[in-house]
């Protein structure tokens, strides 16, 4: 007699996305939200250098090294070593990004096309806590963004949704000259997260 399969939508949900991302090689689901922007807002393009903040373990850098080409850059930033066998145009380096070091602007240089950022708190159950926490790594990444970025340049961060979000979305169209929310499908129906995406970073000043 056959076994009834156990286990909620949701997980085989999640289980569909993880199935596809080890037949992909990639070493996470996360690709395909990524993957899903991409498609819809092409926020990446062939030649372009990119910086993937938290890029740990390593999904969005392989995607990005993809989408930019031979001729493109991709440089990842995270606490955790990628074990992951990485492109000839894409590297990452070990550093903490909540101590954010302008030293590493003499290693990584300026003039990004594109900042990206999948970062995510450890969460503690309270949802409360856990968007503040996910809003003060929205802020960081921001923030090196506008160091980093060239005029015209594109910011992807990932978000729990909150009291605050609306603040921080001002804070983004502040510097940018239009932006989206976008949830994609590949997301796990129960997450809090959206991603807020920044097109064409504005003339600073």
């Amino acid at each position: 007699m056959k076994k009834k399969r156990s286990g909620t939508p949701g997980k085989q949900w999640q289980d569909h996305y993880s199935r596809r991302a080890q037949k992909e090689n990639y070493p996470a689901r996360s690709v395909y939200k990524l993957q899903e922007m991409q498609q819809k807002y092409a926020i990446l393009r062939k030649g372009d250098r990119v910086l993937d903040l938290g890029c740990a373990p390593g999904s969005w850098l392989l995607f990005a090294a993809k989408q930019t080409g031979p001729g493109g850059n991709v440089i990842g930033v995270d606490l955790q070593k990628i074990d992951i066998q990485l492109p000839a145009n894409a590297r990452a380096i070990r550093g903490d990004i909540g101590e954010f070091d302008p030293g590493w602007l003499g290693e990584i240089g300026r003039e990004f096309d594109a900042v990206i950022s999948d970062m995510a708190p450890a969460t503690t159950g309270n949802k409360g806590v856990d968007a503040a926490r996910s809003l003060e790594l929205c802020r960081t990444a921001l923030d090196i963004a506008l160091q980093v970025l060239r005029p015209g340049g594109n910011f992807v961060c990932k978000i729990f949704q909150g009291a605050d979000v609306k603040d921080f979305e001002r804070e983004v169209r502040h510097s940018f000259d239009n932006i989206k929310n976008f949830k994609p499908r590949s997301s796990r129906k129960a997450s809090r997260e959206i991603f807020i995406i920044g097109f064409s970073r504005k003339l600073p000043g």
